[in-house]
């Protein structure tokens, strides 16, 4: 294990000579792609430092243990095993460190997330259940100090929600901390109309897409079918009275996006865009994520959608987790907002994944 990890940062070394060059050309700074390439470069000098720590630690173990074998004074003997006790002990600190390093970054981790939940089977007990997990991400955003705005929402009379679309932005990661939450979600518990005290199960089906910036896909106006109409529902006199909610189509394409929370018909089609440009970005990069995701047991993206990826039950205060067979009895608290107890847990079994890959 050790030697392929050594393998793998020697050729990450070499990557972090290459970039340092490049960067070090008077032309370099002129590069649209200067901050991501010295942001590249910052970890692969990470990686190029542990590979030389490594390597340093190798070679004193090796003459540790030679002087081991030469010795033959027990008092010696005994500083000697020492000390090779406590240079192990930091080449498995080090391996540990070097492994996290290994892993590819993902770009889309750090950008802001739009995600969309969806009522599925389950009738008013679905669209109650998407209202539930709107208000869970809403305090999970506000715990991470981030950003949620509605962009559209198709409310029901009893409080719920056939579809609702937001974006969440802010640092730290965002879409990284959402991307695995898309799927299908399932709920157990007794409706409140139910006279019988019979526990329904009801799906909500949740996609999450990273928000993409409007010079990463060309978007022509030729393109674009605009319709502006009234709102309509809750909101107020503005929504019945003024043409500002927006619905766009890409002919090309022939997706469909529709924005509505804002009274201005001017930002209502700003969100509209924004969210037909990480559709179509979703779309052009859904094959490839569906073909890397077949290869995992942790599916995330638009490749999840389909799949069931978590039970909240209420009966038993239960939340399961299907992808890494985690099961909590805190479901109040997660539905609260504290989702870091299933985010966490996913994120760690993820990266093993990732480096099981790579070293195997």
């Amino acid at each position: 294990m050790s030697e392929t990890i050594l393998a793998k940062l020697a050729e990450l070394a070499h990557q972090s000579q290459a970039l340092a060059e490049q960067l070090s050309r008077p032309q370099a700074i002129a590069d649209p792609h200067y901050i991501e390439l010295s942001q590249r470069y910052a970890r692969l000098k990470r990686a190029a430092d542990a590979h030389q720590a490594l390597q340093v630690l190798e070679r004193q173990i090796g003459e540790t243990e030679q002087l081991q074998r030469e010795e033959t004074d027990e008092a010696m003997l005994e500083l000697i095993r020492e000390e090779l006790v406590a240079q192990r002990e930091q080449r498995q600190a080090l391996l540990a460190e070097a492994k996290q390093l290994l892993i590819p970054q993902e770009p889309q981790d750090a950008r802001g997330t739009i995600i969309e939940i969806r009522a599925g089977t389950g009738g008013d007990e679905s669209t109650l259940f998407a209202a539930d997990l709107l208000r869970m991400y809403d305090r999970y955003a506000e715990r991470c100090a981030f950003k949620l705005e509605l962009m559209d929402a198709h409310p029901t009379p009893i409080g719920g929600f056939k579809s609702v679309v937001f974006s969440v932005s802010g640092r730290g990661g965002v879409h990284g901390r959402f991307k695995f939450e898309s799927g299908v979600h399932r709920v157990q518990r007794v409706p409140k109309t139910e006279s019988a005290g019979r526990v329904h199960t009801s799906t909500v089906t949740v996609a999450v897409l990273p928000e993409v910036e409007p010079l990463e896909i060309n978007i022509k106006d030729s393109d674009l079918e605009v319709e502006a109409f009234r709102a309509g529902g809750p909101g107020g006199q503005n929504v019945n009275k003024v043409n500002s909610a927006v619905r766009i189509v890409h002919k090309p394409s022939g997706l469909a996006v529709t924005c509505r929370e804002e009274r201005s018909q001017h930002k209502n089609k700003e969100k509209a865009l924004r969210l037909l440009r990480a559709k179509l970005m979703a779309g052009a990069t859904s094959k490839a994520e569906q073909e890397r995701a077949s290869t995992r047991r942790i599916l995330i993206g638009s490749a999840a959608r389909a799949e069931k990826i978590r039970t909240y039950n209420f009966p038993q205060n239960r939340v399961t987790d299907h992808r890494i067979d985690l099961t909590l009895y805190r479901l109040a608290e997660i539905l609260d907002g504290n989702l870091d107890l299933l985010l966490e847990p996913l994120s760690l079994a993820y990266r093993e994944e990732q480096l099981a890959g790579i070293v195997s």
